[in-house]
């Protein structure tokens, strides 16, 4: 049985990732800070029929985050999907939002802790293997500002540069990875997911998920909502 591993996974969209492919017989491994949260998920993804489990780590931790793959990989073995997504829906120590007058070194680093070596962390338990064995798909979401920075209001400058340098390594890695049999790809998401209609529903964007780990197509996969 395949696994999917989602890292920064929360009660919005990476639970409905998690459903979505657990739907099409993936193991799920929950990857988050709070255990209790991530036992509290699980418990809702097995009621659904799949199995699932949640391993907690930080992300600004790289020690913690190879702790967890190895308990994924003693659970489930090898990862065939990762997904990145370390949207905080609390707030996360060290972590500030400022405007471009305001960002300075101190407030921009942790951001890129956060979302670069986070991803970086979490992709170098994963991409030896997939390489190895020629087959593997590495998804990283962030919001639409890492694409378009003009698209989100300036309090949000520190957030918006740590999340592209992330889209910058996914893109990068996609082209690296072109001939290994690994897809990779940066997703996106233009919308504040659950604040309207049915295209902004965590369930609805997950599929564009499933969607894309099928067509392997392209290295950027934005979501807009209409």
């Amino acid at each position: 049985m395949p696994t999917i591993a989602i890292v920064g996974a929360g009660s919005g969209l990476g639970l409905s990732i998690a459903k979505a492919f657990g739907s099409h017989d993936f193991s799920v491994a929950l990857v988050s800070r709070t255990q209790q949260k991530l036992d509290a998920l699980a418990t809702e993804v097995n009621e659904a029929g799949i199995e699932a489990a949640g391993f907690a780590a930080d992300v600004m931790d790289p020690t913690s985050v190879a702790a967890a793959f190895d308990r994924i990989k003693e659970r489930f073995g090898a990862v065939d999907v990762l997904e990145y997504s370390p949207a905080p829906h609390t707030p996360v120590p060290g972590l500030t939002n400022s405007t471009p007058l305001e960002a300075d070194r101190t407030n921009i680093q942790p951001q890129i802790d956060y979302y670069l070596y986070g991803g970086i962390a979490a992709t170098e338990q994963v991409l030896p293997a997939m390489i190895e064995r020629g087959n593997g798909t590495i998804l990283y979401t962030t919001g639409g500002t890492s694409m378009d920075p003009l698209a989100g209001p300036t309090e949000f400058t520190t957030t918006t540069i740590g999340s592209g340098a992330l889209r910058s390594y996914a893109l990068k890695l996609h082209q690296a990875t072109a001939d290994t049999g690994v897809y990779v790809a940066h997703v996106p998401i233009f919308a504040w997911i659950g604040s309207g209609g049915p295209d902004t529903q965590p369930d609805t964007i997950a599929e564009h998920y499933w969607s894309i780990h099928n067509t392997r197509d392209g290295a950027e996969q934005p979501y807009v909502a209409l």
